[in-house]
């Protein structure tokens, strides 16, 4: 019996690869796309737009592309829809990812408003906060929201003990504990997220796609918090 070589494999699984990053790639330059054109819409109108954006790996490709589009960026502020309270210098901060990824090249002027502040607690952090997240240009023009394996959006998390207050909350934050998660978050708020202009949900692979549908076949947000934004128009853009 003739077995495959092993560096046949090994090829096989790169050019997978290669074709896996392409696609995400495509699909990254398409969101970036179609942000900038809320953006630019919006800029016509007004003389400030809010864009709130999500961390975590996936977004990566679409910060880098969205930073090479031509705007009037020194118009544009960029906040979080959530964020670990941790130092914003640290690895886990998707402060420190946004500013590395996305307030660059020619997005470099734009305005980022981070989410954290110097105090112990989100909880003792949120007046502050709030405080910042007020002069911004609300209703943000858009929202890009990433998606857990658990079928969390922002810090909006099945087993968090503040789920049904973020859910229900006419306050733009609230301070999240929660068991599956090692450090304190805090996020806006369904209803001050809802009131985006536009909404955009950015996933990628075979395992995000199921929690998808799963949460599209029931209506219950607070075991799939994903399902809060499906009565926005929500523009899905999914890749493998």
């Amino acid at each position: 019996m003739n077995y495959p070589k092993n560096d046949d494999h090994q090829n096989h699984t790169h050019q997978n690869h290669a074709h896996q990053n392409r696609v995400r790639q495509q699909l990254a330059d398409q969101l970036a796309e179609a942000v900038a054109e809320a953006l630019k819409t919006d800029l016509a109108e007004q003389e400030r737009v809010l864009l709130v954006v999500s961390g975590g790996s996936t977004p990566v490709m679409f910060f880098q592309a969205l930073a090479k589009k031509s705007l009037p960026w020194e118009r544009v502020d960029i906040t979080l829809a959530d964020e670990r309270w941790v130092d914003e210098q640290g690895s886990e901060s998707n402060a420190r990812l946004v500013r590395e990824q996305l307030v660059q090249d020619k997005a470099s002027p734009a305005r980022f408003v981070p989410l954290t502040s110097a105090v112990v607690t989100p909880e003792q952090g949120v007046a502050e906060v709030s405080g910042r997240l007020r002069g911004l240009a609300w209703p943000a023009s858009a929202v890009v929201l990433g998606m857990g394996g658990d079928g969390h959006t922002a810090s909006l998390f099945p087993d968090s003990r503040e789920l049904d207050l973020a859910l229900s909350s006419d306050e733009p934050l609230v301070a999240v504990r929660t068991p599956s998660q090692p450090q304190p978050r805090i996020t806006l708020s369904a209803d001050r997220l809802h009131q985006a202009r536009r909404h955009f949900l950015h996933i990628t692979g075979e395992d995000k796609r199921a929690v998808l549908a799963r949460a599209l076949a029931g209506d219950d947000a607070r075991k799939l918090p994903i399902r809060a934004f499906f009565a926005c128009p929500l523009a899905i853009y999914w890749a493998p």
